[in-house]
C-alpha cells in the first residue's frame, strides 16, 4: 500500500512537473506567435483579400492564321453558276482564304495561332495548362486535333480535348476555358477556334461554296482580381435543327463507304432559309438579353463580335441590340465564314482599337442548333500590343 501511494505521488509530481514546463513553453510560443503575427499582419491580410476576391477569366491575348490563297467570287464563278453581285448581295463576302497542300490541315493553322500568342504574351510553351481546340474540322477523328496543336507547339505541360458546337464551337469553348481559370487551379488557358471548312465544301454546290473560308484564331485566357474578363454566358442547344444544317455522312451512323461518296455525303448540307430565319431570331434575341440583363445601354457597348456567317444576319442582330453599324465588327467580306475562327479573327482584326474596360458582346449561331452569346470587359490596351511579323 505504502509503496503504491509513493508512486502515486511520483507520478503526480511529475506530471506538475511537465505541465509546469509546457505552460512555460507554451506561453513562450504564444508571444512569439503574437509578435510574429503583428509584422506581418498586412501581408496575411492582403493574401486574405486576394484568397476571397472573385476570380475573373479575362482574355490577355489574341493571335490568327490566315492561308495565303485568296478564293475570289470572280473565281468560284468560273467553277459554279453564280456572279461576284450575286454572292455578295446576299452574304456580303468578296473573297474567302483558302489552306493549299499536301498534307495540310486544321492543326496547322491552330498551332500557328497558337505560336503568335506565345510570342505576344511572352508565354513560353511549356507554361501552358490548358488547350480547348473548337473544330468541327478535326485533322481526323482522333486524335483530337488539340493534342496535335500542343505538339506542333511544343506545349508538353498542357492537356488538350477539342469541342465540337458547329459555328457556336468557341463561345462554347471561351466559356468552357473560363470555368477552368475561375476553379484557381489553372493559371494559362488557350482557346482555340480553326476550321478547314474546304475540306468539307461541295465545290459544285452553288449555295454553299459562296459562304466557306479556312483559318484558325487563338486566346490566353488568365486569371485576375480586376473587373474584367468574362462576366457572364447565355449558350443553348436545341437538337431538332439537326435536320437543317449537317454533314450526313462520315460518322457512326453513315460510315464512309463507296456510296456515301458517289452521292457526296460527306459534304456540308444545309437548308438556307430555315437556318436563316432561326439565326437571326436566336442570336439576336440572346444577345439583346444579355444587354438587358446587364443593364448596357446601346452607347455603352463599345464592340459586337459576331459570328460572321452572313452580313443580313449580322445586320438583323445589331437592330435589335439598337446599336450602330460602327459598333459592330463586320470583316466577313474578306474570310467569309470560317465557323469556329471567326470570332477570334475579329478580335484579331481590331486588336489595336480594343481599350481596357470596353464591354464586349460575342454572339454566335450554328448546327445542332446552337447559339448564345459573352459579354466580357476587355482587359488590356491592344494599341500597345507588339505586332509580329
Amino acid at each position: 500500500m505504502f509503496v503504491f501511494r509513493l508512486k502515486g505521488n511520483l507520478i503526480s509530481n511529475y506530471f506538475n512537473y511537465f505541465s509546469k514546463k509546457l505552460s512555460v513553453i507554451f506561453e513562450n510560443n504564444v508571444k512569439k506567435f503574437c509578435k510574429q503575427l503583428k509584422k506581418t499582419q498586412f501581408r496575411r491580410l492582403k493574401n486574405l483579400k486576394i484568397i476571397m476576391s472573385k476570380i475573373n477569366a479575362a482574355l490577355t491575348g489574341i493571335h490568327a492564321c490566315v492561308p495565303e490563297y485568296i478564293l475570289t467570287n470572280e473565281e468560284l464563278s468560273t467553277m459554279v453558276d453564280t456572279t461576284d453581285e450575286w454572292i455578295q448581295s446576299r452574304t456580303g463576302i468578296k473573297e474567302r482564304h483558302i489552306l493549299k497542300g499536301e498534307g495540310k490541315g486544321t492543326s496547322d493553322m491552330g498551332a500557328k495561332a497558337l505560336l503568335g500568342l506565345l510570342e505576344k504574351t511572352n508565354t513560353k510553351a511549356e507554361e501552358v495548362d490548358v488547350i480547348i481546340c473548337a473544330t468541327v474540322t478535326p485533322d481526323m477523328l482522333f486524335p483530337a486535333t488539340s493534342n496535335i496543336i500542343a505538339h506542333k507547339a511544343g506545349c508538353i505541360n498542357a492537356f488538350a480535348f477539342d469541342l465540337n458546337a458547329a459555328c457556336s464551337g468557341f463561345l462554347f469553348a471561351l466559356q468552357t476555358g473560363r470555368m477552368y481559370v475561375e476553379s484557381g487551379l489553372y493559371k494559362k488557358v488557350v482557346v482555340v477556334g480553326a476550321d478547314k471548312m474546304s475540306a468539307i465544301v461541295d465545290y459544285t454546290d452553288r449555295k454553299n461554296c459562296i459562304l466557306f473560308g479556312d483559318a484558325g484564331g487563338a486566346v490566353m485566357l488568365e486569371p485576375t482580381t480586376e473587373d474584367y474578363g468574362i462576366i457572364d454566358a447565355d449558350l443553348h442547344t436545341d437538337g431538332s435543327g439537326k435536320d437543317f444544317l449537317y454533314q450526313k455522312a462520315g460518322g457512326s451512323v453513315y460510315p464512309p463507304t463507296q456510296k456515301t461518296v458517289a452521292n457526296r455525303e460527306h459534304y456540308i448540307y444545309q437548308e438556307g432559309q430555315s437556318v436563316f430565319k432561326f439565326a437571326v431570331s436566336r442570336m439576336a434575341d440572346v444577345s439583346a438579353d444579355m444587354m438587358t440583363k446587364h443593364n448596357i445601354n446601346p452607347e455603352e457597348l463599345a464592340w459586337l463580335v459576331p459570328h460572321q456567317a452572313n452580313l443580313r444576319i449580322i445586320d438583323a442582330t445589331a437592330r435589335r441590340m439598337g446599336i450602330r453599324k460602327e459598333q459592330v465588327m463586320i470583316n466577313i467580306e474578306k474570310y467569309g465564314n470560317t465557323t469556329d475562327a471567326t470570332i477570334p479573327l475579329c478580335l484579331y482584326d481590331w486588336e489595336s482599337q480594343l481599350k481596357k474596360g470596353d464591354k464586349l458582346i460575342l454572339a454566335a449561331f450554328g448546327g445542332g442548333f446552337t447559339w448564345g452569346a459573352i459579354y466580357l470587359k476587355w482587359s488590356y490596351d491592344g494599341s500597345q500590343v507588339k505586332k509580329l511579323i
